[in-house]
This record gives structure tokens, sequence and C-alpha cells, in this order.
């Protein structure tokens, strides 16, 4: 299927992101969501990252300018889903969202969209099943920030067609991705091993083997890590951390229990750097 029009559904850090990918790849982008607020909040970081590229050289000023006039928003599902070849959904890792999420869209949108979905570790079949078209339905899973990330994991579910899967990887690779497809499975490859490193890494703070600190600085110098497992989860939430261990434990065993430091940490509000405090303390504006 030829993609013209994408729609992203949650303004947070991630449906913005995409949003910003995929305005720059070409791509007429909707971005909605029902918090006016984090809407308008969302535009305005999606235009303060394409200055920032300008500057910094990395991205044309022609192309920003184009890509900023190709994003338009709404508050409105059904407005932004009945115009979209592809609905790309980013909101929290519930399924129950998902799940009633995807079965609304089923009657928002044309009978050829295809139905995505951001989720990190979440059954994409589940999704599926709640529409009559399963085989338009795949995971696209972005990394944060998505304007730096390079990996797009493109996930086949139980039901995906090839034409729907060749889609998904041709938008990706137009919005700057490098595409790995990944058959689902819990955590598909990169939320499994991440949360089992990240898991570790609490066991091993609460235990006293090593500061955060030096255990962030020991990954990054010796594993040769980007970030440290401790500034990875403050950038991702570790309520969103704490919420696919969860699900990891219950598909795949006791090797993803969450570290009950993790379940403190979470339960103290200590969410990362959206609150401003998580296994470090960041300043608020």
């Amino acid at each position: 299927m030829i993609v013209r029009t994408i729609a992203v559904l949650g303004a947070g850090i991630m449906g913005r992101g995409i949003a910003y990918a995929s305005a720059l790849g070409g791509y007429a982008t909707i971005l909605q969501d029902t918090n006016g607020e984090a809407l308008e909040k969302a535009v305005n970081e999606i235009w303060a990252t394409l200055e920032k590229g300008m500057i910094t050289g990395k991205v044309d000023g022609e192309a920003a300018t184009q890509a900023n006039r190709r994003i338009t928003s709404t508050r409105s599902l059904e407005v932004a889903a009945s115009d979209a070849d592809l609905v790309i959904e980013a909101v929290p890792e519930h399924i129950e969202l998902k799940i009633e999420l995807f079965g609304m869209l089923e009657g928002m949108t044309k009978p050829a969209a295809i139905l995505a979905s951001n989720t990190s570790s979440l059954s994409i079949t589940e999704m599926a099943a709640a529409t009559s078209r399963p085989r338009q339905v795949v995971g696209m899973h972005f990394f944060n920030p998505v304007h730096r990330m390079k990996l797009l994991e493109v996930v086949r579910a139980l039901e995906t067609s090839d034409e729907t899967l060749d889609s998904a990887c041709a938008v990706g690779t137009k919005m700057g991705k490098d595409c790995v497809v990944v058959r689902e499975s819990p955590g598909f490859v990169t939320s499994r091993i991440n949360a089992m490193i990240g898991n570790e890494a609490f066991f091993m703070l609460e235990a006293g083997v090593a500061s955060a600190r030096d255990i962030d600085k020991a990954l990054k110098l010796g594993l040769n890590h980007p970030m440290g497992p401790f500034e990875l989860v403050d950038l991702v939430g570790l309520d969103t951390r704490l919420a696919i261990l969860r699900f990891l434990h219950r598909t795949l065993g006791e090797k993803f229990r969450p570290c009950p430091l993790l379940e403190q940490y979470v339960a103290a509000g200590r969410l990362g750097r959206k609150t401003g405090r998580g296994v470090y303390e960041y300043p608020t504006a």
C-alpha cells in the first residue's frame, strides 16, 4: 500500500517524536491527543527540534520548514483517523487501552488503512483481534529520542500480511530508520534485553554492589553502551520500565520479576526525567 498520510495518536514523548520523523520523511502528518495543552506543547517541541537540527546542520532549512508545514494537530480521534493511510498509536502502555483504541479505529479509518502500535512489549495480535483486519495490523516500535535513534522494530503479529510488513518497513526507511523485522514475542528484541539489564542494575544497586553512577559508568566504558542503565530508565520512565517487566514476568517467568527497589521508586513517584526525579534528580523548568 502507498502511504501518503500518517496519523499519530498520542502527543507524549514518543508520539511527538514519531510525528517529527513522519513529517521530515515527507508524509502529511496528523498528531492527535485529547489533551489540548499536551498537543500544543508537542507541536512547539517538534518545531524546536527542527530548529535545533537546522542550527547544528543536521536538518536542511527548507526541509525543516516543509516538515513543519506538513504537521497538523487535532483533539478529535475521528478527524485524525479518517484520512490516514497509516495510523500509529503511541498511547500509554496498557493493553486494555490499546485494545479499546483499535476497536474504535475499526469504524473510523479507511478499509485499506494500516493500523500500527508503537508498543515496546505488548501483544500486537491481541490488538489486531479487536479489528476485522488483522492482516493490516503491525507493530512499529520506535526508540526514544526518535529524532536521534536509528532503529525501528517492525513487529509481525500472528496474521500480519507481507504487504503490511513491507509497507511499514518502507515508511520506516523513508523516515530515516533502519528496520529489523521481529516475530511477535514478549518484549520483542530490545525491550526484552534492556528490561533484563536494567532490572539487574537495580538489584545490584539494592545490594550495594556499586553506586548508580558507577554502574552506569561501568557499562558505558566497559561494554560501550551509549547510556548507562539508570540514565536510560530515567529517560524511558521508571513506570514504563516497570510495566514492561511485569508483563515479561507474567509471560516469560521468574527471571523478569521486577526488583523491589524499582517498585519502591515508582510508588514514590520517582518516574525519571518527566517528573524531575528518578534514579537521578533533574532540574525542573
